[in-house]
């Protein structure tokens, strides 16, 4: 991953996924688990910034929130998945490392966002009674 992340998102999560994408071909080089944990965390990683994208592109504020927190979703996904390679050693702790600062860091952004949304939402909810 890039030392500073891009401040647009849609930047960061795609680059996060062309990261995983590469970290995920290694890894699934070997047989077994480990190409399974890979593909898995391929599907989960590249998934953030495709839902992210559609987030963008939702008609409403309650479809932008579902979106979003499917890319909160992807991306607490994604962040096991690093932490299971990183616990049982399947790749250098190096490669593994960045990707799930990286992770961390965006289960926060979208975690943050999330909440707001739902209390945006809550409040609006509220109001109309």
């Amino acid at each position: 991953m890039a030392d500073s992340p891009p401040f647009d998102l849609a930047e960061r999560t795609f680059r996060f996924s062309c990261a995983i994408v590469r970290f995920c071909r290694k890894l699934a080089q070997e047989p077994g688990v480990t190409r399974h944990i890979a593909w898995q965390l391929a599907s989960a990683g590249t998934s953030i910034a495709a839902n992210y994208e559609e987030a963008k592109a939702a008609y409403s504020r309650r479809d932008f929130t579902s979106k979003s927190s499917i890319v909160l979703k992807e991306a607490r996904e994604s962040r096991l998945w690093l932490r299971v390679i990183a616990a049982e050693n399947l790749a250098p702790i190096d490669e593994v490392r960045p990707l799930l600062d990286e992770a961390n860091q965006l289960v926060a952004i979208f975690t943050t966002s999330v909440k707001k949304l739902r209390l945006a939402a809550d409040a609006k909810h509220s109001a109309s009674f």
